[in-house]
């Protein structure tokens, strides 16, 4: 069975995707060759963005994140668009991403379960109050709220756990589709790469560049860059 046609027959598609959705916005990925983790930086990605950095050296994660992370400016590809286009149509329920860009949202999607929080939402540590996504683009240093708290982007750090909520409608959203799409993940992340063992749908399809641990387990593994796959479909 194609992508097509599994497309065509399923009134329940919910779409699992990671860093390979957004490199078409020119996002850099994580971990191919010309990642985020294979640059040079005085610490390496990984350890900035943990919890433990992130409280440690706030002048160093702040100098990474503004440089790397905040890529306002990108706009929604075919891959985006179209997922938001099955929404509307009312064939797809929903999307499960591990990216923290709101790509989704800017191209109209409203179903997403954000895993890894998002760069949209800043909180200040001490009293709560929000900040904007471009309020902390345009500052320098430590963003310091009124207050005088440290303003923290709502995104997940290494050593950090999961948002329950979120991870509770997740599950219930793959538990309940026909039709599972897996997309730009090399599904190595625990625990987001574990909530595939919750689809007991129809048929389960997987679209990345790479070899998964998951591969085995998919009726349909596609080989193809994620962008002219969607132009086809």
């Amino acid at each position: 069975m194609t992508l097509r046609e599994m497309v065509q027959s399923s009134s329940r598609i919910v779409f699992f995707g990671g860093a390979g959705v957004s490199t078409e916005s020119g996002i850099p990925d994580f971990r191919s060759q010309d990642g985020l983790y294979h640059m040079k930086y005085a610490y390496p990605p990984e350890t900035i963005l943990s919890a433990d950095f992130f409280y440690g050296h706030p002048e160093e994660f702040y100098a990474f994140y503004r440089d790397k992370m905040l890529p306002l400016g990108a706009e929604p590809n075919i891959v985006h668009k179209k997922l938001a286009a099955w929404e509307t149509e009312g064939r797809l329920s929903a999307i499960v991403t591990q990216n923290i860009d709101g790509l989704h949202q800017k191209a109209g999607s409203k179903k997403v379960y954000e895993l890894h929080g998002s760069v949209y939402r800043n909180h200040c540590m001490n009293c709560g109050k929000f900040y904007s996504a471009e309020e902390i683009a345009r500052g320098r240093g430590v963003p310091r709220c009124t207050c005088g708290g440290i303003v923290k982007p709502d995104v997940v750090l290494y050593g950090e756990p999961l948002d329950d909520e979120t991870v509770s409608g997740a599950v219930r959203a793959i538990q309940a589709a026909d039709l599972l799409i897996v997309a730009g993940t090399s599904l190595t992340v625990w625990p987001a790469a574990g909530f595939l063992n919750y689809f007991r749908g129809d048929h389960l399809a997987l679209i990345n560049r790479d070899a998964t641990p998951f591969d085995d387990r998919c009726e349909l593994v596609l080989r193809k860059n994620l962008g002219e796959v969607f132009v086809a479909l």
